[in-house]
Parts: C-alpha cells; structure tokens; sequence
C-alpha cells in the first residue's frame, strides 16, 4: 500500500504564496528523483532535474544547493550481482551533479551530496559495495541509507522494503555498520516512531558515526494509529528524549506531506496554506528544536514525496514560519549550516 499521496499539480495551483524570507540561503538535504518505476506505490511518476528545478525556481526561495538521498529502485543496474546493483543509482546522481556543477542550471548544485542504498546486513561483505559507492559518487557521496520501516500493520508498510523488526540489532548490520564507519561515511536512518529504541542502541554502539534520522522520527497518524495523536506524540517524544542524548544524531524536520502522520490535508478539496501546515507541524517541529538544538537539527523537502501533501514553496514557508522566533544563528543553522556539516558540503557551512 502506498506510503505517499498521489501529487495533483492541479490541486497544488489553489493555493500560492510569496516566499517569506526570501533570501534566507537553504540547503536542501532530502530528496529523490525517479522516472516510471511502473512498480510499487508510484507507477508512472516522473521527478527528474528539470521537474526538480520548477519546484525550486517557483518557489522563490534561495535553494543553494541538495542532498540526494537513495530513492524509489528507478535506477537499479538490470543486471550484475544483487547487492551492487545501487551503486547505478549512485553513478546517476552524481551524473546530475556534475550538470549542475557547470552553472548551465542557475546558482543551485544538486545533489551536492549523495546518500546511496546499500545492505548493511551483508555486514563485513558490504564493503566492496560501499567502496563501488565512493568510486561512482567521486566527491559527492556521503553515505548510506538502509531503509528500516516496520510495523505490524500492513497499512504502514512500502511493498519496496520489507526490514525486519529487529534489522538494526541484528549482528549483520552491525558489522554493516562498522564498514561504513570506518569507511568515513554516515547513516540515514528512516523508521518509525516506535522503534527509535533501537536506534539509541545503535547509536550508542557507535558513537563516532554520524547519524541523521529522517523525517521527524517516523510519526504515524494512519492505520492503528489513527485517532491517537496524543498517545503517540507522548511515546514519541519520550523515545527523542533518550535519542537526543546521543551527540551523534542529528535529526531531519520534514516528511510531514506523507499520508503516514495521518494530518489529511491531501483529502481537502484546497491545498493548504503554510499557516495551516506551521500550525499543524509545530507541536513536533519545535519539540525537536527544544531537545536536539538547532545545531543537530534541518529542515527537509522530502521532495517529491512531499509533493502530494502541499507545494515547494509553501513547505519552506511553513518551516520559516516554525522558525520565526529562532534567532539568526539558529535560522542559518536550521536551514543551511547543519546539513552543510553533516554532509560535508563545502562553502555552504
């Protein structure tokens, strides 16, 4: 079942807006491209430089520059060993990387960093895969994410990646781990809610490797969950608290546009406002402010997952509106510099 809102651009024209803080310079550290995986939940969606590129010039914001992050099986290798396969997706994001780079496309660089996919449960034979990585994304790669989303309701879960319950416990992904580690790359991690337990442990077991975890840790509002908001923000909550003693973690604010929170705002006949979305967003954006710091944390696109639940421009504004009573340190760090240091993009930090 898909995780995500079909993206109506339709819908999305019924409400704009002028971008506040127009000139706030932002890294954006989380989104994909893809063209007609004709599989899974987005059959026959096609996101590449140039749909990229509209969203971001129309939004009036100052994008300086992207993170890709591993996406939806668009560009798997067809053929060669199973576990290599990513690196192709890889070889094409820095392939985007270099288009921008040559100035051809405006001031902006996508996919300054690339975050590949990789089976970290391979454990020690992973690291010829995360070396192919490194090899194909040159200066750009950055590191890995292995998708661990569980749940047992089928509601919650993308037929693309069936983990475990227990993957980031198991002792093959912990010897994954420490190959990306050594390697010097870091982990984004993307799961749910209830199981950020196990993330703290393995933050805990490394506490050199620099970790993000991805779209406001896993919030879900569909599903069992619906109808218990307080419930899972209270439990949510407290999993951050104890996550948020791990220096090594950082976090991403963003994700928020999916059907998984269960906010509904792609079932309304109007896209919503950045008002709208500020309001609903705040109570968890700002929770994490409090207990991770401005320093640890950065907004995200999640684009075009996102695109299904409201426009480019409107996301960002919804953020700067969360932010509005941060002061200009906190802004430049939310915003542009701690993406920059977590993925090292030099001249943005």
């Amino acid at each position: 079942m898909s995780t995500a809102s079909h993206v109506r651009e339709d819908w999305l024209a019924t409400t704009v807006e002028p971008a506040i803080e127009p000139a706030l310079p932002i890294v954006d550290p989380h989104h994909h491209l893809w063209d007609s995986p004709g599989r899974y939940d987005r059959p026959g969606w096609r996101y590449l430089l140039d749909e990229l590129l509209a969203d971001v010039t129309g939004s009036g914001h100052d994008i300086r520059a992207t993170v890709y992050v591993q996406s939806t099986r668009s560009f798997l290798r067809a053929d060669g060993p199973e576990a290599m396969r990513g690196v192709n997706e890889t070889e094409f994001a820095n392939g985007v990387g270099a288009m921008c780079a040559s100035g051809r496309y405006g001031a902006i660089r996508v996919c300054a960093g690339i975050v590949g996919v990789a089976d970290l449960r391979l454990g020690d034979a992973v690291r010829p895969v995360l070396e192919a990585h490194i090899r194909a994304g040159g200066e750009r790669f950055r590191g890995i994410r292995d998708i661990a989303t569980w749940d047992p309701d089928p509601a919650l879960l993308n037929p693309a990646y069936t983990p475990p319950e227990d993957m980031l416990n198991s002792p093959g992904f912990r010897a994954g781990i420490a190959q990306l580690h050594a390697l010097g790359l870091s982990f984004d991690a993307w799961l749910y809610f209830h199981q950020i337990p196990r993330l703290v442990s393995l933050a805990r077991a490394f506490p050199a490797l620099p970790i993000v975890l991805n779209h406001c840790g896993g919030i879900l509002g569909i599903g069992r969950y619906a109808g218990r908001r307080e419930e899972v923000f209270a439990a949510w909550s407290a999993h951050l608290r104890d996550l948020a003693t791990c220096p090594n973690v950082m976090m991403k604010l963003g994700g928020l546009g999916m059907r998984l929170p269960g906010f509904g705002f792609e079932e309304r006949g109007r896209a919503p406002s950045s008002a709208e979305l500020a309001q609903a967003w705040k109570p968890w954006m700002e929770t994490i402010i409090e207990l991770f710091g401005a320093s640890r944390c950065m907004f995200e696109s999640n684009f075009p997952v996102d695109k299904g639940g409201f426009a480019y421009g409107i996301g960002w504004n919804a953020m700067k509106r969360i932010a509005s009573g941060a002061s200009e340190a906190e802004k430049a760090d939310l915003f542009r510099r701690s993406a920059a240091r977590f993925y090292r993009l030099p001249g943005l930090d």
